[in-house]
């Protein structure tokens, strides 16, 4: 009985070094996007990128830009409104007219 005791922390033991060792890989990872820029005034293999909106020098780990990827792929509905100039006139004092 004792023997089982030990063999069963020492799986969970194992398994906690396990999950701790893996914790760093399941660390999300920052999206850097690239800036859409014609000017490059960072060092040599860096590029303009932005990360939380903010611009700086970097090499991005996302394909799309920050805009294309804000961009809404669905199509706007455009409604027409009335025209309020074309409403017959009340006359005064009269209630309820539309």
């Amino acid at each position: 009985m004792r023997n089982l005791t030990k063999s069963k922390l020492g799986i969970a033991a194992g398994a906690a070094l396990t999950l701790l060792s893996a914790a760093p890989a399941l660390a999300v990872e920052a999206k850097i996007y690239a800036y859409p820029s014609h000017e490059n005034y960072c060092s040599a293999g860096l590029q303009p990128v932005t990360t939380s909106g903010e611009i700086s020098c970097g090499v991005p780990n996302q394909h799309q830009t920050y805009q294309q990827v804000m961009k809404h792929p669905a199509q706007r509905v455009h409604h027409r409104h009335a025209d309020y100039s074309a409403r017959p006139a009340c006359r005064e004092g009269e209630k309820g007219c539309s």
